[in-house]
């Protein structure tokens, strides 16, 4: 089947920043985490979202949220939007068809989203002032868009670089994600708000390792094409 991805060294470069994104948000997560201590951040109950806060301690949509290193949080989440929509651009050839084109449409989307959940924090501030729409619609533009892009790309999983295994991997990834987010919406607006971080973690970590595989397959897959080029046509005819 024919290839959606570029190849060459940017190809390469952008497989990276795709890997890269998901890995740098999970490091910024676990030391802001960290260093939330009164009381101890808990990544079943607590908001993803009140990890960057970086305002005075509160009580925002029912938790005490105090996080003293919010920014670390909010700079992760604008770095990892960043790098999913440049290394997409620089991987999927638009001049293939509608699936690389469908995508980039997604996966700038969820960068977008996930950028404007670090600009603008889930304060109380933002709350009076509105600017919290910006942060809602991050983040559920990114919890909706991302997981579909997992499932799109497991889907033509072949022509982009996965492996058989990542393919339905990415697909089961979309999917959880996508059947997690109704139940964490309910879990909100009902006002259970049962364990919140844990319904908010598995809508958004499927997205997360779904990146992680993409950008690490196509990466692989550019390694083994540079290193093993294709015979001449003369060779593969004579064979």
């Amino acid at each position: 089947m024919t290839p959606i991805v570029r190849s060459g060294a940017g190809a390469r470069a952008g497989a990276l920043l795709i890997l890269l994104g998901p890995l740098v948000s999970w490091v910024a997560e676990f030391i802001t985490a960290a260093a939330w201590q009164d009381p101890p951040y808990s990544p079943l109950y607590n908001w993803v979202s009140h990890l960057g806060l970086t305002g005075p301690p509160q009580t925002a949509f029912g938790q005490v949220a105090d996080s003293p290193l919010g920014t670390v949080m909010d700079t992760g989440w604008v770095v990892y939007g960043t790098l999913l929509i440049i290394g997409v651009f620089l991987v999927f050839d638009p001049r293939k068809g509608m699936r690389p084109i469908f995508i980039t449409i997604l996966a700038v989307l969820a960068g977008v989203g996930v950028s404007l959940v670090g600009i603008f924090q889930g304060s109380n501030a933002n709350v009076d002032n509105g600017l919290i729409a910006f942060h809602t619609f991050g983040a559920q533009g990114v919890m909706v868009a991302g997981n579909i892009m997992a499932i799109v790309v497991g889907a033509g999983g072949t022509r982009i670089g996965l492996t058989r295994g990542r393919s339905i991997a990415s697909i089961t990834l979309g999917t959880v994600g996508l059947i997690s987010f109704p139940l964490f919406m309910a879990d909100v607006f009902t006002g259970w708000m049962w364990n919140v971080g844990l319904f908010e973690r598995a809508v958004i970590y499927p997205i997360m390792i779904g990146h992680a595989l993409l950008g690490s397959s196509v990466a692989a897959a550019q390694r083994h094409r540079a290193t093993h080029p294709p015979a001449p046509l003369t060779a593969r005819i004579e064979s």
